[in-house]
């Protein structure tokens, strides 16, 4: 009799089990069980359609990856961090197209997904590029940009302080009031100028908008009067090449901005590389159990 009382409370216990996991056969599958493309409804969220790291990953990572059901949102730099922040706060998985450096790493515990075809390639450096003539119709702001030169804790400080709520102007004049011996060396051997007139083109990339408001600053220290005009990236590099930009400090080389570079070559002069050691990916929250891009292939 016990034994029989034993089999029939497992059998029980066996059935309700059964029907707690298994019972809706038709109804969705937990966010635990669901594909990382589920998850994220096969989005990744990009940036501005112009920026060679949306080139690099439509073209080139969901077709080598074989991610055929992938689509890369197009937006703007804003667009994704607001994404982010929204899907961070919640605890939801995102993807999103990164790079460093970038006030979203201090903001938020990130990573980037592993490349192991190496398409996004290694480092990267952003470079100063001036219109052709610059050196002979304002010398001393060639000089300056010229030896413009700083490195991604420096251009994460101002970025910081932007993110935080300073105007950018204000966070670069704290910068620069701050970093008095980095910036005598953008400024040695430079002699002043009395209101001449410079235009710098950047992008709306927090690092550009950054690095551009600091150069701004350095300028006008020595007499300039600077105009910063917002484009995007392919009319700030037709703006250099056809002389109505004076500079620009935001060129990614030698991928995010090859194509405009191959474009318009012989048409700018490169002052080479204003900050190394950058990098481009796909970054997702640390909490997203992810490693690599090929994990994105169902």
């Amino acid at each position: 009799m016990f034994k029989r009382i034993i089999g029939i409370t497992l059998a029980l216990v066996l059935t309700m089990g059964l029907a707690a996991c298994g019972g809706d056969q038709t109804g969705s599958p937990s966010e635990t069980t669901k594909s990382v493309g589920e998850q994220v409804g096969y989005k990744i969220v990009g940036i501005d359609p112009g920026a060679g790291l949306m080139k690099l990953t439509i073209d080139k990572i969901i077709p080598e990856y074989g991610l055929d059901n992938w689509k890369v949102v197009e937006g703007s730099g804003a667009a994704m961090t607001a994404a982010l922040k929204k899907a961070y706060d919640k605890g939801d998985p995102i993807i999103i197209t990164g790079w460093s450096p970038h006030w979203k790493f201090a903001s938020y515990d990130l990573k980037y997904l592993e490349d192991p075809k190496g398409i996004y390639g290694g480092a990267e450096d952003v470079n100063t590029i001036v219109r052709l003539g610059l050196k002979e119709d304002h010398p001393e702001a060639y000089k300056v940009l010229d030896q413009f030169n700083w490195n991604p804790e420096h251009i994460e400080t101002v970025m910081n302080l932007i993110q935080q709520g300073a105007e950018p102007a204000d966070a670069a004049a704290q910068f620069v009031s701050e970093n008095e011996a980095l910036v005598s060396t953008w400024t040695e051997g430079v002699n002043p100028v009395d209101g001449k007139e410079i235009k710098m083109l950047y992008v709306a990339w927090d690092d550009v908008i950054a690095s551009s408001n600091v150069v701004k600053n350095a300028l006008e220290s020595i007499g300039y009067k600077v105009t910063l005009v917002q484009v995007d990236a392919g009319p700030m590099w037709a703006g250099i090449a056809s002389g109505s930009g004076d500079a620009m400090v935001g060129a990614w080389l030698p991928t995010t901005h090859a194509d405009y570079y191959a474009e318009y070559e012989g048409k700018f002069e490169d002052l080479g590389a204003n900050l190394t050691g950058t990098k481009l990916g796909l970054v997702v929250p640390a909490y997203m159990d992810i490693n690599s891009i090929e994990d994105l292939k169902e």
